[in-house]
């Protein structure tokens, strides 16, 4: 598993030798030569090196911290691997080389991830599949690319459209999801989500829906997925643009200074 804040996973009273070779010393009854074989290996997959080996986490930036949780993770040789947030605590250039590592590490020894996330960027750049969960619910399910660009529930609907775009001169329409975030402990009756959806009817109030195929590959838990039609990340990232803002002069520019 890689945990989402590299500076509290990491025991500062261990070297790096000593947490990326314990899940082998706990699993795997390896000579020390073999031991310190099969981490040097390992570190050099994640971009770390030999020398690294008697440092201690305080030593490391907050990039290099999260290669080490990646090494300790993959020192075992795993098919799966758990991603909790394993990227939000990083600054964005950080995140993009991590996230980069992750996908070169899948393709080298065929590992599948479970990838925790709240960021959809990161989640279209990475997952294959997409999970999209609500109150502890599962509400939709399927490829990435077909639920980011067009989604069966409501609720991923919203989550897409809450998503910045990076254009200042773009305009966009935002539908906002009014109330509270159901409570796990007691929940609404019936759909969790229909105190919050404008699409809500007398059957969301009082059935709840089950979680169905709704077409080959897609999963969704909502009484009218087949009749809605419901707007994408990348349609609701498409608006008119603000009409063109006036170049500014370069001689004005050198006047000013």
């Amino acid at each position: 598993m890689i945990f989402q804040d590299p500076f509290s996973s990491l025991d500062p009273r261990m070297t790096v030798f000593d947490i990326v070779s314990e899940p082998l010393v706990h699993n795997e009854a390896l000579p020390r030569e073999e031991l310190r074989k099969r981490v040097v290996e390992v570190l050099s997959l994640v971009g770390l090196s030999e020398r690294h080996l008697s440092h201690y986490p305080h030593a490391f930036s907050g990039g290099q911290r999260q290669r080490i949780g990646v090494a300790r993770s993959l020192v075992c040789r795993p098919r799966l691997i758990v991603c909790d947030e394993a990227v939000s605590a990083l600054d964005v250039s950080v995140q993009a080389q991590i996230l980069n590592l992750l996908k070169d590490l899948q393709r080298r020894f065929d590992i599948a991830f479970l990838f925790i996330s709240h960021d959809i960027a990161v989640v279209e750049f990475i997952a294959q599949r997409t999970s999209v969960m609500y109150v502890g619910r599962m509400v939709e399910m399927g490829p990435t690319s077909e639920i980011i660009g067009r989604p069966l529930h409501p609720y991923t609907e919203a989550l897409l459209d809450s998503v910045p775009v990076a254009d200042p001169h773009r305009e966009r329409s935002r539908s906002v999801i009014g109330g509270e975030i159901a409570s796990p402990i007691n929940p609404p009756s019936g759909c969790h989500f229909h105190p919050r959806c404008q699409y809500s009817s007398d059957l969301c109030k009082s059935t709840s829906p089950a979680f169905r195929e709704i077409r080959p590959g897609r999963f969704a838990a909502c009484h009218h997925a087949e009749s809605l039609t419901l707007r994408g990340m990348h349609e609701a990232r498409t608006r008119p643009p603000h009409a063109a803002r006036p170049k500014a002069d370069p001689a004005f520019l050198r006047d000013r200074k």
